[in-house]
């Protein structure tokens, strides 16, 4: 059986009641058309409007899931229109992550065409909590209701940039001992060498949660899982399921677009998903689990979110849940 909207609509929402918020990256996908979106909602003079729906998909998206996972918000600090066109479109309980602007996470700025002049170079905003405060916070403020989870995702350090990874818990430290309360912060790195007990510790003091990241160069989730100290947070924690471990992102996207189908399941992964939703449950309420699934882990994210569902204990989802 094809993925059942309305059934995961009734699993989100039950699991959000039990604390599992329980989403998507992103959410601008076409390949969704016939699972998630209906197609005629998109029809502009006889034809689908890729302009139309990626303007108005995130209500219908809303329509089934509590939360979502907003990338946009990494390449450029938010202002007050683009929360505002994202806020307007949800129920008054749907809750954002969205992940914080790399002009706070990144110590060198890549050589990408997008940097300009600044590619190659030192950022002299790394680990600012002024700018923080100031260009991020400053217009999420308005709409912290609907805002979940903060995420500051660190992209793979170099040994130039950090050569032992006690040097980047320090920094990290002393950043997050400079933000504002009220928030909720989760950190997401891409060196596995730094998932030390001094990592989780510094979290840990300033009440930041550790990102549970699949990602191509990361440990699996289910080891992040059995290292001591990795809930650093005993009432959230943040889970980004976007890659498999081993696997390139260029490879990804090649393999699983147009992203309408599992191609690849990923049983391992699944099953880290499944013990996250179902520790979340198990808090009775106390602990809140912010759960986001990427097309390219499997090919398709609704179908793999409906099997870790399943597995979790819910109501049959996906044909794809392991028996």
């Amino acid at each position: 059986m094809p993925f059942d909207r309305d059934k995961m609509k009734a699993a989100a929402a039950a699991l959000a009641e039990q604390g599992v918020l329980i989403g998507t990256s992103s959410w601008k996908y076409p390949g969704w058309r016939g699972q998630l979106y209906h197609e005629d909602r998109y029809i502009w003079h006889g034809k689908f409007s890729e302009a139309r729906f990626e303007r108005l998909c995130l209500a219908e998206y809303a329509e089934v899931f509590k939360t979502v996972c907003v990338d946009a918000a990494y390449y450029k600090f938010p202002d007050h229109r683009f929360l505002e066109s994202l806020v307007s479109q949800v129920p008054v309980d749907f809750l954002f992550a969205l992940k914080v602007t790399d002009e706070i996470t990144l110590k060198r700025f890549a050589n990408l065409p997008r940097f300009g002049w600044r590619a190659g170079a030192a950022n002299e905003h790394f680990l600012s909590a002024g700018l923080f405060d100031s260009a991020f916070l400053g217009p999420c403020r308005e709409f912290q209701a609907n805002i979940g989870l903060l995420i500051f995702e660190f992209s793979h350090f170099s040994p130039r940039e950090f050569e032992r990874g006690r040097d980047f818990v320090e920094a990290l430290d002393g950043f997050l001992g400079k933000l504002p309360w009220g928030w909720r912060y989760g950190v997401e790195i891409r060196n596995r060498g730094f998932l030390h007990p001094e990592y989780f510790a510094a979290l840990s003091r300033h009440g930041a949660a550790h990102v549970f990241s699949s990602w191509q160069d990361m440990m699996p989730v289910n080891e992040q899982l059995a290292l001591p100290g990795s809930r650093t947070n005993p009432e959230f924690f943040g889970a980004r399921l976007l890659l498999r471990p081993g696997r390139k992102y260029e490879e990804a996207v090649k393999l699983f677009s147009p992203y309408d189908r599992i191609k690849d399941p990923y049983l391992e992964g699944r099953a880290a998903g499944a013990r996250l939703i179902q520790e979340a449950r198990n808090g009775a309420g106390a602990t809140k689990g912010f759960i986001y699934v990427n097309n390219r882990l499997e090919g398709n994210a609704l179908e793999t979110i409906a099997a870790m569902v399943e597995q979790a204990g819910a109501a049959p989802l996906s044909r794809y849940a392991v028996p």
